[in-house]
Order: structure tokens, then C-alpha cells, then sequence
């Protein structure tokens, strides 16, 4: 093999890994813009950032992942968000692991769920937010 054509494979390998960084980060973003996708283990994953924009806790929105599979809410996860983080981190603690192995028709009825306490607004908008995921879920999957 030549010099040229070893700096000539090398250059091929290395766009190729661009395009396919590329693809799986562009892939990932439009898994993230969905609302609900399905993993490959077949948990559902539903997303409330545009599901519930008007849902708010106390500074703002308060989005979630929530992860469902086989009608039972695995966990739910925070996104991102504009709440006091010594309040937030007592609804993390304390309210969403609550919904960890709960039947989606339970968690619809999220607002018998008690909250964290001390987090009044982020505790029913957590909880608004669960619901309408799990709306989400049952009318879509």
C-alpha cells in the first residue's frame, strides 16, 4: 500500500464515522422531539415537554420522561427545568420514585399520589404531568 492510499482510507474512515456520529445524534434528537418512541425492550418512553406546556410547578414548566412497559410506569425521570433545585431534588426523592412499578390506570389518577412536601406547585405539576403521559400512552401505544 502506498502512502497515498493509506492517508486516502483513513480520510474514508474518518467521514464515515462523522456521517454515522451524525446520524445516530440526529436520531436521538428526533427520538427526543417525539412525544412517545418505543426502546427496543419495548418500554415506552413519553416525553411531556410539548405534551404539557402549560402545566407548571412554581417557576415554570416541568417536564418528564415517563418510561411504561407492560401497563406499569418503570420510572420517571425530570428534564430540565427552571424550579428552586432544593425544592426539585424533594420531588425527585420523594414523589417520583412513588410512581416506580405502578399500573398506568393507578397513575392516571396521579393526584391521589401525596407529594413532596414543602414543594406544593412542582409536587401537582409532577403529578399533572404523569397523568397526561399516561393518557398519552394509553390512547397511542
Amino acid at each position: 500500500l502506498s502512502i497515498k492510499s493509506i492517508i486516502m482510507k483513513k480520510q474514508i474512515f474518518a467521514v464515515s464515522m462523522t456521517v454515522l456520529l451524525a446520524t445516530g445524534v440526529a436520531f436521538a434528537a428526533i427520538q427526543q422531539g417525539q412525544v412517545m418512541y418505543k426502546q427496543a425492550d419495548g418500554t415506552y418512553v413519553v416525553n411531556t415537554t410539548s405534551l404539557t406546556p402549560n402545566v407548571k410547578g412554581f417557576k415554570g414548566a416541568t417536564p418528564l420522561e415517563v418510561y411504561i412497559k407492560n401497563n406499569k410506569v418503570v420510572k420517571v425521570e425530570a428534564l430540565p427545568n427552571r424550579e428552586s433545585p432544593k425544592f426539585f431534588d424533594r420531588v425527585k426523592q420523594v414523589l417520583l420514585p412513588k410512581f416506580n412499578g405502578m399500573k398506568v390506570a393507578k397513575a392516571a389518577k396521579a393526584q391521589t399520589v401525596d407529594g413532596a412536601t414543602g414543594a406544593t406547585y412542582s409536587s401537582r405539576a409532577v403529578k399533572e404531568n404523569v397523568a397526561a403521559a399516561v393518557a398519552y400512552y394509553k390512547k397511542n401505544k
